[in-house]
Order: structure tokens, then sequence, then C-alpha cells
């Protein structure tokens, strides 16, 4: 009996059949053994996955690479586990939170129970996850029930995991093993760990479980890989470069601005040099604003928090805004500005406006606030 056909739809337009259950690897393979090789996750009908899941329906299929923004995204997802297995493997009973990737590499949080691990620890840790790349283990994507994830993570007795997996809905859940390593995980992820050729880790922070101050502090470490080692040597060398011209340096320097700990960690203060400086840039760029028909306003530092809350930005960047500021005679909530747009939205709309004033252009040169968390602010 021959096997169900499905139709693939590339991205040139093309469509060719394949087999029923078959891969993005498959798929790449036919084409070419260089891309099968190249090839670390692929997108089906617009969402990313694994390039060695079943395609059980016609479906578009574009193959995902190191140049892809996606396919990085997907080797810095499995680069976070392989740290994860290396950790586990060097501090047995280690929990953890979550580790993503980022825009430049990715992270994990930790927590080594009662023991440190600093950035002394980054080399062994760095040579454990080469040792388990050379492996060559599979990413294998299991489903299991939320009993059987709930149990699971019992049994290790990581309560991180057991908080993540309560919150999700009753159903199928997703796991993701490599070698000795099982994760709570939506993946995708690549092939396998041999991908993963250049390892470097960057950095060992403070993080507080899930962004809440009244939480557990875990142990937060960065890191970056690369499928080639050349890469990694690149990347780190344009580090070196950014650090010459790193603005917190040059600031300090040329006497342009400084920062004290009794104003508050990132927070400005523009010297004269600064501001002298600051305010030519400010001329220049409103006299190009004018020039493409923009109009200057002025808004205050503070808003009114139902302002945040009508606009969607509360409900989306509260968490990065500093807390309500609340008046006890008027019963009112104040939050300092985190962006400008609510407030211009507020000069849209306090009269009625025609189509001959649109496209109607507005720019501010505002003081906005953000609470971030020292280990943040990189500027």
């Amino acid at each position: 009996m021959e096997s169900q056909m499905i139709n693939i739809t590339l991205p040139d337009g093309s469509v060719r059949q394949y087999p029923k259950g078959t891969t993005a690897m498959d798929i790449a393979k036919s084409i070419s053994e260089g891309l099968a090789r190249n090839v670390l996750s692929a997108k089906i009908n617009g969402e990313v996955w694994d390039a060695t899941r079943p395609i059980n329906e016609d479906a578009t299929v574009q193959l995902l690479t190191w140049n892809d923004k996606e396919g990085k995204s997907t080797f810095w997802h499995s680069s976070a586990h392989l740290m994860a297995e290396a950790l586990e493997a060097l501090y047995p009973g280690i929990k953890f939170g979550i580790g993503p990737p980022i825009e430049n590499g990715f992270y994990y949080d930790v927590d080594p129970g009662g023991r440190q691990i600093s950035i002394d620890d980054l080399p062994r840790i760095e040579q454990k996850m080469k040792e388990l790349a050379k492996q060559a283990n599979p990413y294998i994507r299991k489903e299991v029930s939320k009993a059987d994830a709930l149990k699971y993570f019992e049994e290790k007795g990581d309560e991180y995991k057991l908080e993540l997996i309560s919150e999700l809905e009753d159903g199928t859940i997703t796991f993701y093993q490599q070698g000795n390593f099982t994760d709570l995980c939506r993946g995708p992820h690549i092939p396998n760990t041999s991908k993963i050729k250049a390892v470097k880790l960057m950095a060992v922070a403070g993080a507080y479980w899930r962004g809440d101050e009244k939480r557990q502090q875990l142990t937060r470490i960065y890191g970056v890989t690369f499928p080639k080692q050349k890469e990694l040597t690149e990347y780190l060398e344009l580090l070196e470069e950014a650090k010459k011209r790193d603005h917190r340096k040059l600031g300090a320097e040329l006497e342009l601005f400084m920062f004290s700990d009794k104003v508050g960690a990132g927070l400005p203060i523009w010297l004269p040099k600064g501001t002298a400086l600051r305010s030519r840039l400010e001329e220049f760029l409103k006299e190009e604003q004018i020039k493409r028909g923009y109009q200057p306003v002025i808004t205050p530092h503070l808003g009114k928090k139902d302002l945040y809350v009508t606009s969607g930005h509360y409900e989306k960047y509260g968490k990065d805004s500093f807390q309500p500021i609340h008046t006890p005679k008027e019963g009112e909530e104040f939050l300092l500005k985190p962006m400008n747009c609510p407030h211009h939205c507020e000069i849209f709309g306090h009269k009625p406006r025609s189509y001959r004033e649109l496209p109607l252009r507005i720019a501010e040169f505002g003081t906005v606030y953000r609470y971030e968390q020292s280990g943040e602010l990189h500027g």
C-alpha cells in the first residue's frame, strides 16, 4: 500500500510531494546535503518547529539556518538546555527556573541549593558543555499529560517547574530531553548537541524568581554559543571594541554626565559639557523634525494610572514601570511617565480632527522612567 502523500510549499512558491510524516530535515536532505547540515529548525505554516518533527498535512515550509533570526533563537534556546545539563552534572540537586534565548545568547535562572556559582566557576561549566556537545545527543520532544509532568518534577523536587506546570491548562505538555537532562519546554530545538561548537559563558547575576523581589533570588548565568569557533572569536573581539566606545565609560572620562548612588542607578546627571553637547544635538534634531512636518510638544513627567490602563501600556509594561504614586487626599494614582505616546494620544483627542490634518506628526524630547533592575541597565 502506497504511503499517503502531502504537499509541501517552499518559499519560492514551488510545491513538492513528500510522504506523510516527513520532516523538515528530510525535505532539506532532498534538496541538498549541504543545506541539511546547516538546518537548525523550520517554520511550518508560520510556526517554528523542530527540524525533526513529523509533518502530517499539507504545509508551507521554510528551512531555518544560523542566518535566520529564528534559527539563531533556536540555537541559543538549545544552548540554554545544554548549559542546564552541564550544571546538573556538576551541581547535583540544582533546580531550574527559566532559560530563554535572548538577543545575543541565552541565560538560565537556577537555584544551586545553598551553593555559590561565581564567575570563577564559568570555565568549568563551559568545559562540561563542550564535552556534552560532542556527544551529539538529539533533542527529543515528548508529549506527556499534566499529571505525569507534575509527578516527574515532584520526584525531582523542583518547585519552580511545578509552579510553572500548575499554571498550564490541563492537557498535553511538552518535555525535551537531550542526554541525561529533561526539561519542561515548548521548543523548538536544534537536531542535536553537536551543532554547538563554540561556547562562552559571559556573566553571573542575581535574579528574583519571576521578577518578584519578594520571591527567591536565583542565580542567572548568561552565555553565548556559535556553530563555529571563528564566529565566537569575532564576537568577543567586537565586544572588546564596544567597551572602548561604551557611553558610560566615555561619559565619565569626558565629563559629559555622571551617576550618583544617592540619586539612583540609571539616572544620569548631565554636567555642563554634556548639557552643551545634548543641547546642540536637540537643536539639530528639532530642525530636522520641523523640515519633516513634526510639531514640538511638551507633556508632564507624570500621568494618571488610568491613562496607561486605557492605552494598554500598563497591562503590558506595568511591571517595568515605577509603582503608582498615591495622593492621600484625592485618592488618585499617578505614574512616572514610562513612555510619551499615551500623552500624545491625549493631544490628538483633545479636539475634533479632520482627515486633512493627517498625517499628524508630533515630537517631544521627553524624559521617561523605567523600573529596571540594576543588572539590566546597560544603556
